[in-house]
């Protein structure tokens, strides 16, 4: 194999490349919202990382009207979670089953929330 027998010095060759971190979102969506643009939030019921009751307390915290209270959302006859809809053009979704990457654990489900938002079609 002709492999080198030295190792050498171990050194990181990639650290990042960001020159800063973004600590809270909020501030960029009340901007946006306020030039009307839509907006889909969502949440895996499962998420351990940032559970969905975090992002229900931030999104309680934009101060919203609920235009449209909790009911459940379906794909393919099934509850694939619940959404609310808020003024401001905000609808906010729980998956059901889904984990922090809830794309991940519920492909269908998620591809079928984004393409109705996307189509602006309730979910």
């Amino acid at each position: 194999m002709h492999a080198s027998q030295e190792i050498g010095k171990w050194k990181r060759c990639y650290t990042t490349d960001f020159d800063f971190d973004i600590t809270s979102s909020f501030e960029f969506h009340v901007n946006l919202s306020a030039k009307g643009y839509r907006s889909l939030i969502f949440s895996g019921d499962h998420d351990l990382v940032v559970p969905f009751l975090s992002t229900q307390a931030w999104i309680r915290a934009l101060n919203y009207s609920i235009l449209d209270d909790w009911r459940p959302w379906l794909v393919n006859g099934q509850v694939a979670g619940f959404t609310r809809t808020y003024s401001n053009q905000m609808t906010f979704a729980t998956v059901k089953g889904g984990g922090h990457t809830a794309a991940e654990y519920k492909p269908d489900e998620c591809l079928a929330m984004f393409s109705r938002w996307l189509s602006n079609v309730p979910l």
